[in-house]
């Protein structure tokens, strides 16, 4: 959207917020010298310093830097962030003051639109040209992050995590804030219940920022923010705004590019000697620190990606908290002890309802098969960086010559124990070296309601979501006998339900037998069992280790009626499961709800 230029009354106040803790203000020092130097004596600056333990000393130091027409004034908000704390859970503190620029609108309800500034920054031209933006109805004012629009890795984690486009993420170090539309919409509240639903620990509230302000966003002129490292937007000389974001900062290396910009204010404030100091004492082991914390920071982008399994109602009204997986395994255990096997522990997320026209099941636009191609191609990167880091792990494959001997379309069922699970089966079947496709069957909340990459891959990986329309559900089932005509395989979940890390097999469902029964095709049991790992994730748990076995087909009869055929092939499907289950781990099938009847008997 094209920025429009608000002309500004001589008298008007501009409002400029920055936030720095007590260790910073030699380098903050040298952001306020740059902007002060360049601004205009027809207007009033008040430049509000955010802190919790700036010491008297250094503000003493920083008010000397006031003229007639900038103000300082430091505004501890160690008060308001403890009633905010009280609100919102802050994981590990997270360093409180990275969140600061979103409660701005809230602590400062005088102004209707504010600057806020990252105080690594040198600031070359009057402040005033950037904050006459005229915001209208967006909610923020940014510039394009150069580091997510050029680094792959990010520029992934930005879409397949935050469901946010490369181009469309913006970088929270220089933003225009629409304080009346924040208060109005009460995005604070917003920011609380985000907070506390998902953690977001890459670029933390930046990415909340992107989230909250999604589509809503006033495009102002790159050269207000010139980040580095990345590609500049312009020459050096034409930067209106130097941001030295992330590791490379002038005060640490001399060949910081546009680090000129900086010495030039750094020699005009008390601190000169100071900074000066710091680059000398800046060691080579610094430097690789920062090198191995660029790494890690790449490593952490990527982990994120495997972890947000658990996204729910991110862009909807729900209230849902994300379980704790000691609170998932209470779930299980008081389900199996009323004898309710296919209700999901995670409750999914409302699903939208899925018309005709919303799924093409079969493939048949050059859309659909290209997005399925990459789909597939991002689902097997994914599934290798799991595997190196440990975080997924297939043992053995039992059995895989009965998959690999059979010569027609059939329905492949697996107990559901995971979101991964589907990737091991996904494994099993590229193993049996099938020139056919493998379908799978999901709900239709899987294939609706995720956003970001999850959603990606549940709507382009083949799959054939379920839906609460009649017509579509018919659309369906024509798709599944086309798919098995054609000799193609589909993997369904006939427990109708995910239970985490669940080892025992729950009762079964007709709905894959019917398709098999109704289509003359086989089904093949396929039963995952697991053990613990060395390996511990993200929750403290051992992550398994899978070993998928694969049962002889079982086929249906043209000497049985419909009904016949389904019961039949269920039970042979469930005595492959528990046969299964007791060989592998030496123990007999039982239900803790047969054990409550048994007591109540």
């Amino acid at each position: 959207m094209k920025a429009n230029i608000l002309l500004l009354k001589r008298s008007r106040v501009i409002p400029v917020f920055f936030a720095a803790d007590d260790g910073y203000v030699p380098f903050l020092s040298v952001s306020l010298k740059s902007l002060i130097d360049n601004t205009s004596d027809r207007y009033r600056y008040k430049i509000h310093i955010l802190h919790t333990d700036i010491s008297a000393a250094h503000q003493a130091q920083l008010k000397r830097m006031e003229t007639q027409s900038c103000r300082l004034v430091f505004v501890d908000v160690s008060e308001e962030m403890a009633k905010i704390a009280k609100k919102i859970c802050l994981r590990d503190y997270y360093s409180a003051t990275t969140y600061y620029r979103l409660f701005i609108a809230d602590m400062f309800p005088q102004y209707k639109k504010v600057l806020y500034i990252d105080s690594d920054t040198i600031i070359r031209e009057d402040i005033v040209n950037l904050y006459r933006y005229e915001i209208g109805k967006n909610l923020i004012g940014g510039i394009r992050d150069q580091i997510v629009a050029q680094t792959d890795v990010f520029a992934d984690y930005a879409e397949k995590v935050l469901g946010i486009s490369r181009g469309a993420y913006f970088n929270a170090g220089v933003v225009l804030i629409n304080c009346e539309l924040f208060r109005r919409e009460h995005m604070l509240k917003q920011f609380t219940k985000l907070l506390n639903n998902y953690t977001f620990v890459v670029a933390q509230d930046q990415d909340y920022l992107n989230i909250l302000c999604k589509d809503r966003v006033l495009w102002l002129d790159p050269r207000w923010n010139v980040q580095m490292p990345g590609n500049l937007p312009c020459d050096d000389d034409k930067a209106k705004l130097v941001h030295y974001n992330l590791a490379l900062k002038p005060w640490h290396y001399r060949d910081c590019r546009m680090g000129s910009f900086f010495w030039e204010y750094a020699k005009k404030t008390e601190f000169y000697g100071e900074i000066e100091q710091v680059l000398e004492n800046y060691s080579p082991e610094d430097k690789e620190k920062d090198r191995i914390c660029g790494d890690k920071l790449q490593e952490l982008a990527l982990s994120e990606i495997s972890n947000r399994m658990n996204y729910r109602n991110m862009y909807g009204d729900g209230e849902e908290i994300k379980l704790t997986r000691a609170e998932v395994l209470k779930r299980i255990e008081k389900l199996e002890k009323a004898g309710i096997f296919d209700k999901d522990v995670e409750d999914d997320p409302p699903a939208k309802e899925l018309k005709p026209c919303d799924v093409d099941y079969l493939r048949r636009s050059v859309n659909s098969r290209l997005r399925a191609i990459y789909a597939f191609r991002i689902a097997h990167w994914f599934v290798d960086f799991l595997i190196a880091k440990k975080q997924f792990c297939v043992k053995e494959i039992k059995g895989i010559e009965n998959l690999k001997n059979l010569d027609c379309g059939a329905i492949i069922t697996c107990n559901h124990f995971n979101a991964f699970d589907s990737f091991a089966m996904q494994l099993t079947y590229d193993s049996a070296h099938k020139r056919k496709k493998l379908f799978r069957i999901i709900s239709e909340a899987n294939y609706t309601a995720f956003p970001g990459f999850y959603g990606f891959l549940m709507r382009n990986c083949n799959t054939l979501p379920l839906s609460s329309n009649k017509r579509t559900m018919m659309k369906l089932m024509m798709a599944v006998k086309t798919i098995l005509q054609k000799g193609h395989y589909i993997l369904i979940y006939p427990e109708q339900s995910m239970w985490w890390n669940y080892r025992k097999p729950k009762p079964l469902k007709r709905g894959g037998f019917i398709f098999a029964a109704d289509n003359m095709v086989p089904v093949v049991p396929c039963f995952i069992t697991m053990e613990d790992t060395d390996t511990v994730d993200g929750d403290g748990y051992p992550v398994q280790a899978y070993t998928v076995h694969v049962g002889a087909p079982i086929f249906p009869s043209r000497n049985r009626n419909r009904n016949e055929n389904i019961d039949y092939m269920m039970k042979k499907n469930y005595a492959f499961w528990k046969e299964t289950y007791e060989k592998t781990y030496g123990v007999p099938l039982t239900y803790l709800c047969d054990e409550v009847k048994e007591k109540a008997e």
